[in-house]
């Protein structure tokens, strides 16, 4: 919850939702080191209360590499193929929801 006037600055992919009376802005960082060593982008969300906002915090582009490098035709390991044996070996599930070794 933002209160009125209450800012937060996050990674642009981190955004999923937020009430119509936030407003929302991005920001240029400006910081070109931080963007090619950090790991950081250059551009960040800039949400101003007040409302509601829900974030994530693995940001959707590094989401959908995690299933597509998890999948079987990437190489995954053959229980992703289903999902009783993805989830009981902790295939799939856990191969996205893991450690971040990015």
């Amino acid at each position: 919850s933002l209160q009125p006037g209450q800012t937060v600055l996050v990674d642009t992919g981190c955004v999923v939702a937020y009430t119509p009376g936030v407003n929302f802005e991005i920001q240029y960082v400006g910081k070109i080191k931080t963007a090619l060593f950090g790991g950081e982008g250059l551009f960040l969300a800039k949400l101003t209360g007040p409302g509601e906002v829900w974030l994530q915090s693995l940001p959707f582009s590094r989401l959908a590499s995690r299933i597509f490098a998890a999948a079987p035709q990437m190489g995954g390991h053959k229980e992703e193929g289903s999902l009783l044996g993805g989830l009981a070996g902790g295939g799939l599930l856990g191969g996205v929801l893991g450690g971040d070794d990015e």
